[in-house]
């Protein structure tokens, strides 16, 4: 793993799917890390209406900001150097997008994550990712 990607949304899984790459550069030698956090866009013409874009994108921000913390806190603590970003759109479709984009190699996720509730054995972010990207992608339960 040269160049990975880690989805992260802030839930325990998350957070898991960090620390096993940890133990993957302790192990291996370091590689290029990229957090990624994905906010679901606000659709609402009604709220649209009423609050700003510059709201809006302070209130993406915050929420990528709270969501982050935990996992840069742990990669600070071990050492591991890394990138983190924010998007907003689709969760699935934006984790590909990023990958694409960054050549990443590998994707290691969490296989639920804050709003996996649709599906009983994997969350349905993970299962359209397995689904419709081309590079391996490591599933932390």
């Amino acid at each position: 793993m040269k160049n990975v990607l880690i989805p992260v949304d802030g839930s325990e899984n998350s957070l898991r799917a960090v620390r096993y790459m940890i133990d993957r550069v302790r192990e291996y030698g370091p590689c290029t890390i990229h957090l990624l956090n994905v906010q679901l866009p606000i659709v609402s013409g009604t709220v649209l209406t009423f609050i700003s874009a510059d709201a809006i994108q302070e209130y993406y921000e915050d929420e990528s900001k709270t969501a982050l913390a935990k996992a840069k806190d742990i990669l600070d603590a071990a050492g591991v150097m890394y990138q983190a970003e924010l998007r907003v759109g689709n969760v699935a479709d934006t984790i590909k997008a990023y990958a694409t984009e960054q050549h990443c190699d590998h994707i290691v996720m969490g296989s639920r994550g804050l709003g996996a509730a649709g599906s009983l054995l994997l969350g349905s972010v993970a299962m359209k990712v397995l689904h419709t990207i081309h590079i391996p992608v490591v599933l932390i339960n």
